[in-house]
């Protein structure tokens, strides 16, 4: 009855464009015999990215010793996980609470730019880790100087701003698009989805998504690119060298791993029909760009380097011996 009932609205949407103003999850649909499951496993995991990220946070702002450009761009990596997770889970859990699974086009939208942002600021940060690496293993004697902290207060600016400005640009272009159709089959709302349920000839936008390609992520991958290059070319040469580079890039190789498999399943989404996979593999595949990296990026820095593991449990033990005994 309800598909009846959704498919009626659709029909009179499509003969007037301007009644569109909610966008329907049909994804939800599929969670509905256990959603009150899925609310407590979502609830459960979004507690844990909020707290780890925080802790880690924390711990590099208050101890002095992990005041140094890999510590304060690992600071960073983490706000952004705590930003990229603020911007799916809590609408997702109020979604798995409602009955309606509908959003409104403003808040559908709003959803769009952060997860967007998230996303870009992510790859900066990444990028730029990457160029530390490398100034690190490369340049050992001149590293604080080819990394001083008014640099890496500028590239800290740098991996938000221009994100959130470039992307603003590029979403505004959305914003000017009216809608025939209000179905969404996926958990949040993603531009491409969007932009395909609009009235208008959308080739234009496809051929623009690619284009911005080259201005938004195309710096960040030649970057990446070029600091492993010359990391790997200097390992080729000294076995001290291999050995320093693997336990200081191992972290920062999982994190980027992450993060380009979520962009894949992310491009496979939106470039194909995978409904012919079962409901379980498309919803990991959507959630994991959101959920994976910010969840496990905190325990991979964590528990790898060890003067930030050391610091992380100095303050938890100090914190605990501050507690009153009862």
């Amino acid at each position: 009855m309800t598909d009846i009932m959704f498919k009626k609205k659709s029909v009179l949407i499509m003969e007037n464009s301007s009644d569109v103003t909610s966008i329907v999850l049909t994804a939800y649909y599929g969670m509905e015999k256990l959603k009150h499951a899925y609310f407590c496993i979502f609830l459960i995991i979004y507690i844990i990215i909020i707290t780890e990220n925080l802790i880690l946070i924390s711990v590099i702002g208050v101890e002095k010793m992990l005041h140094e450009p890999m510590y304060f761009f690992i600071g960073n990596l983490a706000a952004n996980g705590v930003y990229g997770s603020t911007v799916l889970l809590p609408a997702l859990l109020s979604n798995l609470l409602s009955t309606k699974y509908e959003v409104l086009l403003a808040c559908c939208q709003t959803q769009i730019y952060g997860i967007h942002t998230y996303g870009m600021i992510e790859f900066t940060v990444l990028a730029v880790m990457s160029y530390d690496r490398y100034a690190a293993i490369c340049h050992p004697l001149h590293y604080h100087t080819i990394m001083s902290l008014s640099k890496v207060y500028k590239l800290i600016v740098f991996t938000w701003v221009y994100p959130l400005i470039a992307i603003l640009i590029f979403f505004i272009v959305t914003l000017q698009l009216r809608f025939c159709q209000q179905a969404i089959d996926k958990l949040y709302c993603t531009n491409d989805s969007l932009v395909k349920l609009s009235c208008s000839n959308t080739a234009v936008f496809s051929y623009v998504g690619l284009a911005s390609f080259i201005p938004y992520a195309f710096p960040q991958l030649i970057m990446v690119l070029f600091s492993y290059a010359q990391i790997f070319r200097l390992c080729l040469s000294s076995r001290e060298m291999k050995t320093k580079a693997i336990t200081t890039c191992i972290p920062h190789l999982f994190a980027f791993s992450m993060y380009s498999i979520g962009c894949l399943f992310e491009l496979l989404q939106s470039r194909l029909d995978l409904r012919h996979l079962p409901y379980e593999t498309r919803l990991f595949m959507s959630l994991f760009f959101l959920i994976f990296p910010p969840f496990f990026n905190p325990l991979i820095y964590g528990l790898s380097i060890r003067s930030l593991r050391l610091s992380v449990f100095k303050c938890i033990k100090g914190h605990r011996k501050t507690l009153p005994t009862q």
